[in-house]
């Protein structure tokens, strides 16, 4: 009895010197319950790259809340628990957004109650009745450098861009700029980060895709950004300093190309009719130009135009990449297929009349131009510079031993199944996914959020940090029209 009560002590103290064990090692505060730490990085003094994810801008704007939300911002917080030091930001003056007496630089939108019965809410902008607000930042110097130098509209080769920070460069740098005449990476450098994140590119064929591919010039040439991106990381990360960075997503992945369909006009049988005798014309001169060796039989398949009784009549657009027969005055028209992008702008713009007349309705019998359309060939354009770009930031992250967020994966799960976490599943439909702002290309706080914890696995992977995530909970979707 005595030795079995001895096997008993015994058991019992191991099963409490396992319990206690336990106990010492749960950290609810880390990513794996381990204590906290930072690996083999240094977070004492982090600096932020990019363009406007990086800055907050959410609704279309840039504003205090916002920015308060930007990635950068909610990595900084959680560096702090292993050693991160302080992160200013250059907050706008207030959270209306754009600037005072800017006719460039909007203020933020909210979503609106409907107009009508049995309507649907929409964006609208805090500067219209009944809210009526006005920006008061004004492009004043903050006359101090920033850690998150994260600035709207900004390209690759503009971090590198002598006087970008002047009155006729980008408002945001000029706003915290050291002087007129720095750069980007310059003030950057000279505050000496331990830790640096960097997630550049997406404006680099942006602007060519929100425009509807009316400029070929507004992609950056890949070599340029090559060199360009090659000079930022390679500086950035001399002397062995650590940082991070993220590639770039196809835009057919947010929701400002998305949310529109190529097929969302309703048409009765009598409606149609008309629409089709209204295109015997058009149709017949592309017969002709087959007749006459001028355009191949699948050609004209493509242009011929056709409506009928039904809810899902695509669009009718003007084409640049059809056989040019505006010569023997033919136009480029053919009707959108599922391979094009209607950009978000078009859906107030679609049915609408030229001059109100009721003959004149865009989109029908008014083909949509070029601006509302990223046709299948615009499409394919930037999908091929968002490759090249995207090989260029992975080899720069290995060449220089960098943490690497495949952010154009993160945004394609997005657009298709979603991502959850937290007992919230975020997703790239407009408005009611979670994940993306009014404005269709720019996330909402939520989204923002997911971003960082992202970014927080990468840096977590490569420098043995155990950094938890934030809580998806802690995050709105999006902003009421009225912020103190």
């Amino acid at each position: 009895m005595i030795k079995n009560f001895k096997w008993l002590l015994l058991v019992s103290l191991t099963l409490v010197a396992c319990s206690s064990d336990d106990e010492a090692v749960v950290n609810p505060d880390s990513s794996d319950g381990l204590p906290l730490t930072a690996g083999s990085a240094d977070f004492s003094k982090y600096v932020a790259l990019g363009d406007s994810f990086a800055a907050g801008f959410s609704d279309n704007a840039l504003f205090i809340e916002g920015q308060k939300g930007a990635y950068p911002n909610i990595l900084a917080q959680q560096f702090a628990l292993v050693g991160g030091g302080e992160f200013t930001t250059p907050l706008m003056a207030d959270n209306v957004g754009g600037f005072l007496g800017s006719s460039t630089y909007f203020p933020r939108l909210y979503l609106a109650p409907p107009t009508t019965p049995g309507g649907s809410p929409s964006p609208s902008s805090v500067a219209l009745p009944p809210y009526s607000q006005t920006s008061s930042t004004t492009f004043a110097s903050l006359g101090s450098t920033f850690n998150n130098m994260g600035i709207p509209g900004a390209k690759v080769t503009h971090l590198l861009a002598a006087g970008y920070g002047s009155s006729a460069g980008n408002p945001y740098f000029a706003r915290f700029a050291s002087n007129p005449a720095t750069t980007v990476l310059a003030d950057a450098l000279a505050q000496n980060p331990t830790f640096f994140s960097l997630w550049i590119g997406g404006n680099d064929v942006l602007g060519y895709a929100t425009s509807g591919g009316l400029n070929p010039a507004d992609i950056t040439a890949p070599s340029t950004f090559d060199t360009a991106y090659n000079t930022l990381a390679s500086q950035l990360a001399a002397g062995g300093r650590k940082g991070v960075v993220a590639n770039l997503p196809y835009v057919s992945t947010l929701p400002y190309f998305t949310t529109v369909p190529y097929n969302p006009v309703p048409l009765d049988a009598a409606t149609a009719a008309q629409l089709n005798a209204g295109y015997t014309t058009y149709n017949n001169g592309l017969l002709f130009a087959q007749s006459n060796g001028l355009l191949s039989a699948a050609e004209v398949a493509q242009r011929t135009i056709s409506f009928s009784a039904s809810s899902t009549n695509k669009v009718v657009i003007v084409d640049e990449y059809l056989t040019n027969l505006t010569g023997f005055g033919i136009p480029s028209y053919r009707q959108a297929t599922s391979e094009d992008l209607i950009v978000l702008s078009a859906r107030n713009f679609i049915g609408t009349t030229v001059g109100g007349n009721p003959l004149q309705v865009n989109g029908i019998s008014v083909p949509l131009a070029d601006q509302w359309v990223l046709s299948k060939n615009e499409i394919e354009e930037v999908r091929i510079a968002t490759d090249a770009y995207n090989q260029t930031i992975q080899t720069a992250a290995t060449n220089n031993d960098l943490a690497f967020v495949d952010a154009k994966a993160i945004m394609t799960q997005l657009s298709t199944v979603g991502i959850t976490a937290n007992n919230f599943t975020l997703n790239s439909t407009y408005v009611t996914g979670g994940a993306f702002s009014l404005d269709g290309v720019h996330p909402s706080p939520r989204g923002y959020a997911l971003i960082a914890n992202e970014f927080l696995k990468s840096i977590n992977t490569k420098y043995g940090s155990n950094i938890k995530g934030v809580s998806f909970a802690d995050y709105r979707i999006m902003f009421p029209p009225v912020l103190p």
